[in-house]
């Protein structure tokens, strides 16, 4: 058996990630965004046509899609390392080690109240009847409902973000008041260890999506408490950032890469899945970076709910409230329109 996976317990959480935002936003304004220089820029002018990004350990980004479709033009994607944190991803971004993120909405927020200069750009992931975040229990766990959760340890990839977020709404939908929610103790588990987590019985929930939901549920032993899916329907939950002093010098590399972007999503609609599929473990092998695919043939979908992944208020309204509600943003201190732009998404338009 794989030995125990550490866990870190949500005691940590709030006051760290505060810390790290506000460590974000003060090197942003202080102008160390290295990224944002002169990486890629041909004979020193120009914009950049390099991009500097983060990627994750056995699968596709749609960035990474767009450019081996050849979506993105002239422009190269410079892979720095892996996350599995969309807040990370997007303090590197606001910092300037890389030149684009992603993360939950409500991460994106955050990062905006504490006074970093980012927008969104297009949206990247997001939830539907395919690709879903699902809350999963043992087969034989007591646990049934939102009450029985008091006690118990929720596995999940990273904290103050997505699926922290969607636990807190199923709380409070099911009667759960916040004093009690406190109860409920979130940790942070990588991935791809949060089946092995839940099976050897470390945690009580392990929060699963996509391709790892997929394999571990095909594996048996396990059932669904409840689905971001079941709690809020079809919606883009993510978006690409980038911090609006790169925006503003590079315009026609941000539009090419979010109109690439925007095309590869189209594409991963209106193609047979098992194409997709084959497109990506093409992909992974060609980068080598000793990367098992055999969890890609899982993949049913990225979730995107707008075509070519334009951005509304809808996608930031329902995040802005919760977290005002939960004290971390003052109420009315951003509005939807403050954090995202569609200016450079030009599929579609012809």
């Amino acid at each position: 058996m794989p030995a125990a996976v550490p866990l870190t317990p949500t005691t940590r959480t709030r006051r760290q990630f505060l810390t790290l935002l506000g460590i974000s936003a003060a090197a942003v304004s202080c102008g160390t965004a290295t990224a944002t220089g002169g990486s890629g820029r041909p004979g020193g002018g120009g914009q950049v046509t390099t991009l500097k990004y983060q990627g994750n350990v056995g699968a596709v980004t749609l960035p990474e899609l767009a450019a081996d479709l050849g979506y993105l033009g002239g422009l190269t994607l410079e892979w720095v390392g892996n996350t599995i944190s969309g807040p990370q991803d997007i303090q590197s971004a606001a910092t300037g080690q890389i030149h684009f993120g992603g993360a939950f909405n409500g991460a994106i927020v955050k990062l905006a109240a504490a006074k970093a200069p980012i927008q969104a750009v297009i949206s990247y992931y997001g939830v539907d009847q395919d690709a879903f975040s699902g809350y999963y229990v043992l087969e034989d766990s007591p646990i049934r409902s939102a009450r029985d959760l008091l006690g118990k340890k929720v596995g999940m990839n990273t904290l103050g973000a997505h699926s922290q977020a969607v636990l807190d709404i199923y709380l409070g939908r099911n009667g759960i008041a916040k004093t009690e929610a406190a109860k409920v103790e979130a940790l942070v588990v990588p991935p791809v260890n949060t089946e092995q987590t839940l099976r050897q019985r470390q945690i009580d929930v392990g929060v699963l999506g996509g391709v790892l939901r997929d394999k571990a549920v095909a594996a048996g032993g396990i059932r669904p408490l409840f689905s971001d899916f079941d709690l809020l329907g079809r919606f883009s939950a993510g978006s690409y950032v980038m911090t609006r002093r790169f925006i503003k010098e590079n315009p026609d590399t941000v539009r090419t890469f979010t109109t690439g972007v925007a095309k590869a999503i189209e594409w991963s609609r209106t193609t047979p899945r098992e194409e997709v599929v084959a497109r990506m473990e093409s992909i992974i092998k060609k980068r080598g970076r000793n990367e098992d695919t055999a969890t890609l043939k899982y993949w049913r979908s990225y979730g995107v709910a707008e075509t070519g992944g334009r951005i509304g208020d809808k996608e930031f309204a329902l995040w802005l409230d919760w977290l005002a509600e939960r004290g971390e943003i003052k109420a009315g201190q951003l509005k939807p329109s403050d954090l995202y732009t569609n200016e450079f998404n030009g599929y579609g338009k012809g």
